[in-house]
């Protein structure tokens, strides 16, 4: 086998030996003996046999050479050609296998031919990089081929799949019982409690440096639930929550907690391991021959609920959910997931007009929980596109049913005012429609129909502004809404006669509910209700405040800056708020030393472009003026930086009490930011992490630069 290399001179040394090769048209090293060499003129010519040695259990295999270029032809004429043709350039890399060896050949501008002892250092060279061929990188998994759903034909109405087959849920793992060494003391004596009064000690104890244990109707309903699971001894001994002494449990978890975290390594990816494990067996089902993710497949452990706002149920027990408890969905022909041994299921359905896969009732609220695919599937997709599609619709009808409502103000039955007033605020202020609730039975939460006189005040003028209305109530999730807001006069005089003789507990619109409301807004169009308003109105501020606020020449963070600035307005309009982070205050004074420490690496830049340039007019060369240059670019770059931490700062300080994510990603139609995005070239990541890519698929896919809501 002969190869020709340009090269200017080759060192004696090297004929007879032994080297290791490595070229960028071979896979592997191989293994050759120079037998001779001369070189007329500019070319060196090798002759080189393959050479194999004891120590490697298999010859490494040679990548198939062109037929071209005068060497040994493969057998394979049809192979598949290389994905680049050989160059001048090449690299030969010779790793020098005998003792006494780390010589290097003086080499022409082409080529750099390496000798080395196989213990010795690499040499590496100042002028050539190793071509990407000779970088030995692990080759990047090919992504899988997404299933464009959305291309595709949809079922008929109701139904939402064909066949679905799961493996069920994973259930939480049994409780352990503490160490012996870990005491519970009541009146500061020990007393050992039974294994369920155990149990529903340590949920207390986890949350024992929480507010929420501070809270009188959490400890009054975590007690009330605890005593339940207590023997009757228990019972009669354990009569008040004060002289419990959780600490020495409540230090135990933390440890745990500690320990966790000082993992190694090893013992951490045994965890990910049997996670992964676990995802591959139950997180994944069948439907209609595609492999679909499933959300939660875990079930939720045993615990104390806590609830949202001022819960009247927070601290009460949510049970152990075991699988008497769960009707599995799925289809005839499937195979229906077996319960764990000694259990048997509740039910097994086969409904394919739904699309959960696993239910059970949950012991709080008596609500139904439920296993679904994940957002990134085609069922939740669908649904999704149907919902913003459905908001679209509204666009064009939303003026007529606007100036139906405003006549219907004026009307001379009350009923008809009522309805339109309240849709007059669902529409202007986003406000849900409510639903009815059995006194004591939940929290006090209302919507815009079942708002009581107490919860609004009537202001003529206030603040400069005539004909406020100031709102306070709690909302979904106790969450509190309070507002002021200016009404149009009909409107505020309406408000006035629905008050007259009425108590503060009295219901506002006493002739209406969200039966009377749903069925008026399915005559105003079809499919419409409270939500629909709520996603058209959100999508369109976004879209309106997007245009307002996007600065064609802003860089990117400040394009960023202002879509954030836009979600805020829509999230205020949905009054989606959240309690600053605990870790806001430190998190902003880390910020704050990065821009200070920014601000005087910026100074010292300016000085040192202020010196380069008063340099450059006395010396007046050529030196001298790439330094101005490189000055200049080095305080662009800091300023560039500066800018953008000082943008993170406004950001995090305007957003710290507003939950962008929930209107994000529950009732803006995504395609209006995707658009956005590629209108101003805006990396789509820069708006949605990988998981709302995911779930956002189908639009990123189908919405140009020019798409409108």
């Amino acid at each position: 086998m002969f190869r020709k290399w340009h090269i200017s001179s080759l060192w004696g040394p090297m004929m007879g030996s032994t080297f290791r090769g490595r070229h960028a048209h071979f896979a592997d090293d191989y293994f050759l003996k120079l037998s001779c060499c001369w070189f007329p003129g500019n070319f060196l010519f090798l002759k080189v046999e393959p050479c194999f040695f004891a120590s490697f259990c298999s010859p490494p295999r040679i990548k198939d050479e062109p037929d071209d270029d005068g060497f040994y032809a493969s057998p394979k004429e049809d192979s598949k050609p290389l994905k680049r043709p050989r160059e001048d350039d090449d690299l030969l890399v010779l790793t020098h296998l005998f003792k006494g060896g780390g010589n290097t050949v003086a080499c022409s501008n082409k080529f750099l031919l390496i000798l080395q002892d196989s213990k010795a250092k690499k040499v590496k060279s100042k002028d050539k990089k190793v071509p990407e061929a000779d970088k030995r990188k692990k080759p990047k998994k090919e992504e899988e081929q997404k299933w464009k759903w959305w291309e595709e034909e949809r079922y008929p109405e109701g139904i939402k799949w064909k066949f679905l087959e799961h493996k069920g849920p994973v259930f939480a793992p049994p409780y352990e019982p503490l160490p012996e060494n870990v005491k519970f003391y009541y009146d500061g004596k020990v007393m050992k409690l039974s294994t369920k009064a155990e149990e529903v000690a340590t949920f207390f104890a986890k949350m024992l440096d929480h507010e929420y244990t501070t809270k009188e109707i959490f400890r009054k309903n975590f007690f009330k639930d605890w005593r339940k699971e207590m023997t009757s001894e228990e019972k009669s001994t354990i009569t008040n929550l004060s002289k419990c002494d959780f600490t020495h449990m409540s230090q135990y978890f933390k440890a745990q907690s500690e320990a966790r975290k000082q993992m190694s390594k090893e013992e951490k990816q045994k965890i990910k391991e049997e996670n992964e494990r676990l995802l591959k067996e139950y997180g994944y089902c069948v439907m209609d021959n595609h492999k679909e993710r499933i959300a939660n497949f875990k079930i939720e452990p045993p615990g104390l609920f806590r609830g949202r706002g001022n819960h009247p149920k927070m601290g009460m027990l949510k049970r152990r959910i075991m699988p008497e408890d769960i009707i599995i969905n799925c289809s005839k022909d499937s195979k229906i997931p077996a319960p764990p041994p000694g259990h048997k299921w509740k039910e097994v359905r086969h409904d394919n007009k739904v699309t959960w896969l696993v239910s059970w009732t949950e012991n709080i609220q008596g609500s139904i929980k439920y296993i679904m695919l994940n957002p990134s599937s085609r069922i939740k997709g669908e649904k999704d596109w149907q919902k913003y599609e459905t908001a679209r619709r509204l666009k064009k009808c939303v003026d007529k049913i606007r100036n139906q409502y405003r006549e219907d103000w004026k009307s001379k039955e009350m009923k008809v005012r009522q309805r339109a007033v309240a849709l007059y605020f669902i529409d202007k202020l986003a406000l849900r429609a409510g639903n009815e609730k059995e006194e004591g039975e939940t929290a006090d939460t209302v919507g815009c129909c079942s708002l009581r006189v107490e919860h609004i005040k009537l202001h003529p003028e206030l603040d400069g502004q005539e004909y406020v209305v100031e709102f306070d109530f709690l909302g979904k999730d106790s969450i509190r809404y309070y507002n002021k807001v200016p009404v149009e006069k009909r409107v505020f005089k309406n408000l006035q006669l629905f008050m007259e003789n009425k108590q503060p507990e009295d219901d506002l619109f006493d002739r209406l509910n969200t039966s009377i409301l749903n069925k008026h807004l399915q005559d105003l169009m079809e499919g419409l209700t409270a939500k629909v308003f709520r996603t058209y109105n959100a999508s369109i501020t976004l879209q309106q405040q997007l245009k307002e606020l996007t600065n064609p020449d802003d860089n990117i963070p400040a394009k960023i800056l202002s879509y954030n600035r836009a979600n805020r307005a829509v999230a205020i309009l949905c009054n989606h708020q959240r309690a600053p982070p605990k870790t806001f205050e430190k998190s902003m004074m880390n910020l704050q030393s990065k821009i200070d420490a920014k601000k005087e690496q910026l100074a010292d830049a300016r000085r040192e472009l202020k010196s380069a340039k008063a340099d450059a007019k006395v010396r007046r060369d050529e030196k001298s003026k790439k330094t101005v240059e490189s000055k200049k670019k080095a305080v662009q770059r800091i300023e560039e930086q500066l800018m953008k931490l000082e943008v993170q700062a406004t950001d995090r300080e305007e957003n710290k009490q507003i939950a962008l994510g929930t209107s994000k990603l529950n009732y803006l139609d995504p395609r209006i930011s995707v658009a956005w995005c590629k209108k101003w070239g805006i990396p789509i990541e820069k708006i949605y992490n990988k998981t709302q890519r995911e779930k956002f698929a189908w639009a990123i896919d189908m919405a140009e630069e020019d798409y409108e809501f």
